[in-house]
């Protein structure tokens, strides 16, 4: 299991800022940085506390940065993103009550492909780490079950650019699929007083794939020009699913998301390069 972690740390030293060698003052770094806020329905499984679905209602938040380098032609961007979600959910019969939360924070690079002037697809990997909880009111035994997993995850983005009567808007499409990681979870029945009190914690790190946790993020966003300011509205799809030491695990997540976003350049004579907003 150390080489797994081992292996993980390594692409995770490559996505971080070391490649923060840029010239500032000769970079055209565009930045991009939004907050939203979002509501949804959500669907809670976990097998290790309870073998029913839990369904009810999440509340959401999403803060993003994105940032444009000198990397490869200035065809290189960093995106960070963090967001929290709380649940609170009900078993189909109504005589239990599940609470969750997650937090996400996600860190990676995209090459850009500038498709026609008003379409740019991209394209890279991100560092995944997520932290979280599910607690089941009804359970005396076990109680609660603990979320950390680390994934290596690739993205894939379009951003689209198009005017209304002079103003203009942007729709922008984002999907994160993740392909290797490493996750905590006891094993089937074990409890965590055995894992962290009397020690026996074999087998509770375990490597995932595709094979054992095929989940999926996707956020759909368009951007509307109001005023001075731009508001950005969207929906969010996060489906986490897996299957690790016999327990079943899956939230599947849809909310409705509102904010806005603030774009600027960390440059001089900026008004020279408005037509080149990349996002």
């Amino acid at each position: 299991m150390k080489r797994y972690l081992l292996l993980l740390a390594g692409v995770f030293a490559l996505l971080s800022p070391a490649i923060a060698q840029e010239d500032s003052l000769r970079a055209n770094r565009f930045v991009m940085r939004s907050t939203l806020y979002g509501v949804g329905y959500t669907r809670v499984l976990d097998t290790y506390l309870s073998p029913q679905e839990y369904t009810g209602i999440e509340g959401r938040f999403l803060h993003e940065r994105m940032r444009m380098t000198t990397l490869l032609d200035g065809r290189v961007s960093t995106q960070s993103m963090i967001q929290a979600n709380v649940a609170y959910t009900e078993n189909r019969s109504g005589t239990g009550n599940e609470i969750s939360g997650l937090v996400n924070w996600t860190y990676g690079l995209h090459y850009h492909f500038r498709v026609t002037d008003r379409l740019r697809i991209l394209a890279g990997a991100l560092g995944d780490a997520n932290l979280g909880f599910i607690y089941n009111t009804r359970n005396s035994n076990n109680p609660a079950q603990a979320k950390a997993y680390l994934n290596l995850t690739a993205s894939a983005m379009a951003i689209y650019k198009f005017r209304i009567k002079e103003l203009p808007f942007t729709v922008r499409y984002q999907v994160n699929v993740p392909f290797m990681g490493v996750m905590f979870s006891p094993n089937y029945q074990q409890s965590y007083y055995e894992i962290f009190t009397l020690g026996n914690h074999h087998g509770v790190v375990n490597f995932t794939s595709v094979h054992n946790q095929p989940s999926m993020r996707q956020l759909l966003t368009l951007d509307i020009p109001v005023s001075r300011t731009t508001l950005r509205i969207g929906y969010m799809g996060d489906f986490q699913q897996s299957k690790v030491n016999d327990i079943r695990c899956h939230t599947y997540s849809h909310a409705f998301m509102i904010g806005f976003v603030k774009n600027f350049y960390l440059i001089k004579r900026k008004d020279k390069l408005q037509h080149r907003l990349p996002f």
